[in-house]
């Protein structure tokens, strides 16, 4: 875990769901490569040539933001797939239940985080698609409110989405915190915005947030 900054007078923590609410490579690597998968089918291309079209163009993108990293939702808009479009194949493709158990560690942290602060997830992935998510990890009444790239049509980072967050809680940006696993996608921007922001590996190091809270 790295603690960047923790808001003296905090009111509301911002999730991000996958890497960071649970731990499972396979899932996460699942999310990318069966969208990767579905656009080789779409064009015609073997899997593995599409694969590397989609690495060389993010490594590509980064070489040229200070090495930055680039979401595969704003990733796939640059081989013209549309963000209407994305949240169309997450939604069929995405199956979480293959890989994600309950989680009842995670479910009692966030009831006593929940007892001082309002809760609320950002992510790339569209509501629907989180929602199965948090309900296979056993979280979902925990974790009411989602906004997803079919909230804002907009792929993180993107200010619209973490003001959303701010806004639907009552908070100002200067009173959350950010909480997730990549720094350039889940942290820099509410950084800037004025947010606090810590970095997790996994789900396990976000068991001892309350205690740090």
């Amino acid at each position: 875990m790295k603690i960047y900054s923790i808001p003296k007078n905090l009111r509301t923590i911002i999730f991000d769901i996958d890497g960071t609410l649970y731990t499972s490579s396979a899932y996460v690597f699942e999310q990318v490569d069966a969208q990767v998968r579905h656009l080789a089918h779409i064009r015609g291309k073997p899997e593995d040539e599409m694969r590397k079209e989609i690495v060389d163009y993010r490594k590509r993108w980064a070489s040229e933001h200070q090495g930055r990293k680039i979401s595969l939702g704003n990733t796939l808009t640059a081989f013209g797939i549309p963000i209407e479009e994305s949240i169309r194949w997450r939604e069929t493709l995405l199956e979480p239940g293959k890989y994600l158990e309950r989680d009842p560690r995670l479910a009692g942290v966030l009831d006593v985080l929940a007892e001082k602060y309002r809760l609320v997830c950002v992510t790339n992935n569209p509501v629907a698609a989180a929602r199965k998510t948090l309900d296979v990890i056993g979280v979902s009444s925990r974790l009411p409110d989602i906004i997803g790239l079919d909230t804002c049509m907009k792929s993180k980072p993107a200010p619209e989405m973490l003001l959303l967050a701010a806004d639907m809680t009552g908070a100002r940006p200067e009173e959350c915190l950010s909480v997730g696993d990549r720094y350039d996608i889940d942290l820099a921007l509410p950084i800037e915005m004025g947010m606090g922001a810590v970095l997790v590996s996994g789900v396990e190091e976000v068991y001892s947030l309350a205690e740090i809270l």
